[in-house]
C-alpha cells in the first residue's frame, strides 16, 4: 500500500482543479478567443469559428432531442467536408460515439459495421447511396437515416432518408448547453479497421486519448497559430489522424477537399495559402507527377506528414523541388493514428542522398505523447537490443492507445498481453533508439494509406472452382506504396486466366483490395504444407 505522505493530505482532487481532458473544449475556446477567424473553407464557402461552433452546438441539440445519449452509437458516411468536422464536435458533445465509415467498403463491409456499433443515427453522403443503400437493406434494425447533400458534388446519388442534414440542424439550438463527459475514459469514437482474420474489428478511442494525441500532432507537426490545413487524408481514417480536433487547438483553417487531385490541391494550396497536409504515398505521387498545367506556384513552403511505406529518395527528391517538406509517421488504428514520428536532425541534412534516405526510411521515436515504445521479444516480453538488426515487434503503451476492440475481449487482451500493446509490426531499433520496420506478422498489405487482409483476398480466390491454392503477398508499387499480388495454383485440369480471377474477386471485394497482379505456379511450401510466404514477398520484389 502507497504511504501517505503531506502531499496527500488535504489536498483533493476537485472540479476546481480536476476536469476530464477531452478535446470538445479546444473548440469552444477557439470560438471565444478568434470568433471571426475562418475555421472552414469548401468552396465558395467560408464559416468562422463562431459559426462552426453554433452549428456543432445546433447538431448536438438536434441528436438529443432525437433520444441520442451517452454511449450511442452515430456513424458518419461523409467525404472530407465541412459536415464531418461538424460531426467530429456535434457527436460527441451529446456524450454519444462517432463512428467515421470507411467510403471505400463495400456494401456487406458497412452493414456489419452499422450492426457490429449498433448505430442509431446514420449521417450519409448522396455519392455513397450505391453502397449504403444495399447496406440499409441487410439490417434488422436501421438507424435513422439523415442525407447529407452537398453543394460541391454533381454526381449521381439519391437521398435515403426521411430528412435533410440542414433541416436536421435547423430543429438544433446554436447555444445548447453541452458538457464535457463525466469521466475522460469514456468513448468518443468508434473506427473500424479492415479486418485482418475476417470481420474488421471495432477500435474505441476516449476522450482523454484525442485530446492528447490532438496536442501531440501540434508538437510533432510545428503547428503555429493559424494553420492552413489541406484535408488530403480522409477524415474517416483514424478521425482524420485527430486533425478536426487538432485544428481547433491552434484556430487554424480546415480546407475541404472531396477527392484527391493534383490540380485541386495545387489550385486550393495556391489560393489558401495552405501550410499544412497528410496523406499517403500515392498523394505524394499525384503532386510530383502532375502535368505542368495543372501546378501552381506556393507561396510558402508545405509540411508534408506521410505514413505508410517510407517514400523512396526519388520521391522525396521530386518533393523537395515542388516545395514540400516530408516527414514521416507510424502509427496504427489503435494508437489514433500516428504515434511515431521520424524526428529528423539538422545535422542529418549534410549526409549523403542515399545515407539521408536511410534516415528517412526508419518510422522513428515516440510522439511527446506516448508513453513507451519499444522493439520488444513477443515470447519473453524483454526488448531486443539495440542493434539495428535484431527483430522483434514493435510495442507501445500509454494514453493514446486505445481502450480496446468493441465486443472482443479476446481480442483485446490478446492485444495487451505483458502490458504492452502488440502492434504486430516486426522490426528493429537503432543504436539511437529509432525503431525501423521489418515486416508485418499480420501479413497486412497497405496500398495508397489502407489497409488489405491478404486473407481476405486469398479467401475470395480460394472461392473460385478452378483455384486449388493462393497467396497474397505485398508488391511494391511507385503510386501507391503496395499492392496485393497474388500467387496461384490451379487445381489439375483446370484453367483460368489472370483478368478471370480479378473480375471474379472484383464482385467478393472492394475496389481497393483487388490483387493487381496474379501469377500462376506451384506454391512453395515446408514439409508440414505451409506456403512460404517470405519466398513469395521475394518474387513479388523481383518483379
Amino acid at each position: 500500500m502507497r504511504a501517505d505522505t503531506i502531499y496527500d493530505r488535504d489536498l483533493d482532487r476537485v472540479p476546481a482543479n480536476h476536469q476530464p481532458l477531452s478535446p470538445l473544449g479546444y473548440l469552444d475556446r477557439a470560438a471565444r478567443t478568434f470568433p471571426d477567424h475562418v475555421a472552414v473553407i469548401h468552396g465558395p464557402l467560408r464559416r468562422s469559428y463562431a459559426d462552426l461552433y453554433a452549428r456543432c452546438r445546433r447538431l448536438a441539440s438536434a441528436l438529443v432531442r432525437h433520444g441520442i445519449g451517452r454511449g450511442d452509437t452515430v456513424a458518419a458516411m461523409l467525404a472530407n467536408t465541412p459536415a464531418m468536422v461538424e460531426c467530429h464536435y456535434g457527436v460527441p458533445m451529446t456524450g454519444a460515439v462517432l463512428n467515421t465509415l470507411n467510403t471505400r467498403l463495400d456494401a456487406a463491409a458497412i452493414a456489419f459495421c452499422l450492426a457490429h456499433g449498433e448505430a442509431k443515427v446514420l449521417i450519409t453522403d448522396r455519392e455513397f447511396a450505391r453502397t449504403i443503400a444495399p447496406a440499409l437493406a441487410q439490417l434488422d434494425n436501421p438507424p435513422l437515416v439523415i442525407d447529407y447533400d452537398d453543394p460541391e458534388y454533381d454526381g449521381p446519388g439519391e437521398r435515403l432518408g426521411t430528412v435533410a442534414y440542414e433541416d436536421f440542424l435547423a430543429g438544433g439550438d446554436a447555444g445548447y448547453d453541452w458538457a464535457l463527459p463525466p469521466d475522460e475514459w469514456d468513448a468518443i469514437s468508434l473506427n473500424y479497421t479492415s479486418g485482418t482474420t475476417g470481420d474488421p474489428k471495432g477500435v474505441v478511442y476516449h476522450h482523454r486519448g484525442a485530446a492528447l494525441l490532438a496536442l501531440g500532432n501540434v508538437v510533432t507537426c510545428n503547428l503555429g497559430q493559424h494553420p492552413v490545413y489541406l484535408w488530403t487524408l480522409p477524415m474517416f481514417h483514424c478521425n482524420g489522424w485527430c486533425f478536426p480536433w487538432t485544428l481547433s487547438i491552434v484556430a487554424g483553417t480546415h480546407v475541404c477537399l472531396r477527392q484527391v487531385r493534383a490540380g485541386a490541391m495545387y489550385a486550393l494550396m495556391a489560393e489558401h495559402g495552405v501550410t499544412h497536409l497528410c496523406g499517403a504515398p500515392i498523394v505524394m505521387q499525384l503532386l510530383i507527377n502532375a502535368p505542368e498545367a495543372e501546378r501552381r506556384p506556393l507561396p510558402r513552403p508545405v509540411a508534408f506528414f506521410t505514413a505508410a511505406a517510407p517514400p523512396p529518395e526519388a520521391v522525396l527528391a521530386g518533393m523537395r523541388e515542388a516545395g514540400f517538406a516530408v516527414t514521416h509517421l507510424y502509427g496504427l488504428t489503435e494508437s489514433y493514428g500516428p504515434a511515431v514520428v521520424n524526428a529528423w536532425h539538422a545535422d542529418w541534412d549534410a549526409l549523403p542522398p542515399e545515407e539521408q534516405a536511410a534516415k528517412k526510411a526508419r518510422q522513428g521515436v515516440r510522439y511527446p505523447v506516448l508513453e513507451g515504445l519499444d522493439v520488444r521479444d513477443p515470447e519473453t516480453m524483454e526488448p531486443v537490443p539495440a542493434d539495428g538488426s535484431t527483430i522483434g515487434e514493435v510495442m507501445m503503451r500509454g494514453n493514446v492507445v486505445m481502450r480496446g476492440y468493441l465486443k472482443n475481449p479476446t481480442s483485446t487482451q490478446a492485444a495487451f498481453a505483458g502490458g504492452w500493446f502488440r502492434t504486430g509490426d516486426l522490426g528493429v531499433k537503432h543504436a539511437d533508439g529509432y525503431i525501423q520496420l521489418k515486416d508485418r506478422s499480420k501479413d497486412i498489405i497497405i496500398s495508397g494509406g489502407e489497409n488489405i487482409s491478404s486473407i481476405e483476398v486469398e479467401d475470395a480466390l480460394f472461392k473460385h472452382p478452378a483455384v486449388a491454392a493462393a497467396a497474397v503477398v505485398a508488391k511494391p508499387d511507385a503510386k501507391w506504396g503496395e499492392t496485393p499480388c497474388a500467387f496461384v495454383e490451379l487445381k489439375p485440369g483446370s484453367e483460368a486466366e489472370a483478368d478471370e480471377l480479378i473480375a471474379w474477386c472484383r464482385e467478393r471485394l472492394a475496389p481497393y483490395k483487388l490483387p493487381r497482379h496474379v501469377v500462376f505456379g506451384e506454391l512453395p511450401k515446408t514439409s508440414t504444407g505451409k506456403i512460404q510466404k517470405f519466398i513469395l514477398r521475394e518474387r513479388a520484389r523481383e518483379g
